[in-house]
């Protein structure tokens, strides 16, 4: 009986130790509608998963930098963000702008994105990208970019 428990105390804590090293890779995301995504990320917030963003994390993707705690978010070289305002389909199919969804949309980031949006006029109609040496300024660089472009979305 003392084997079968340790057995399974092992079994356990393994298992532990697996879950906590779990990656959420995001890469060539471009969005979509705004309560998709803070579903998706709800889950994600209450996990122990890191978030890894390897490539492009566009629209309603972002909501994901208020969603999850900065430390477990790291971004590759090939990480890309783009930001602009929420919008809607008018009666005719055209895109409108929804100003109180885009401002929903900007408090939920965090307040170094909410400040580098405004250096750069707000978000508006046309995309605004966060990439390169501005990004890892704000966010931790992922030192294990051949890895994390390895796992899956």
């Amino acid at each position: 009986m003392k084997i079968v428990t340790g057995l399974l105390a092992a079994v356990l804590l393994l298992a532990g130790v697996a879950s906590s090293h779990a990656v959420v890779r995001i890469a060539d995301d471009r969005g979509g509608r705004i309560g998709t995504y803070i579903d998706r990320y709800q889950s994600l917030k209450n996990s122990n998963e890191m978030v890894v963003i390897d490539g492009l994390c566009a629209s309603a993707c972002t909501i994901v930098l208020g969603a999850v705690s900065p430390d477990r978010i790291c971004v590759t070289s090939r990480a890309n963000l783009g930001f602009h305002a929420a919008w809607d389909f008018g009666a005719r199919g055209q895109a409108i702008t929804n100003p109180e969804a885009t401002r929903m949309l900007y408090s939920m980031y965090p307040p170094n994105i909410r400040r580098w949006i405004n250096q750069k006029g707000g978000l508006k109609t046309r995309m605004i990208f966060l990439s390169g040496r501005q990004l890892t300024s704000m966010y931790r660089p992922c030192y294990l970019d051949a890895q994390a472009s390895a796992r899956g979305n």
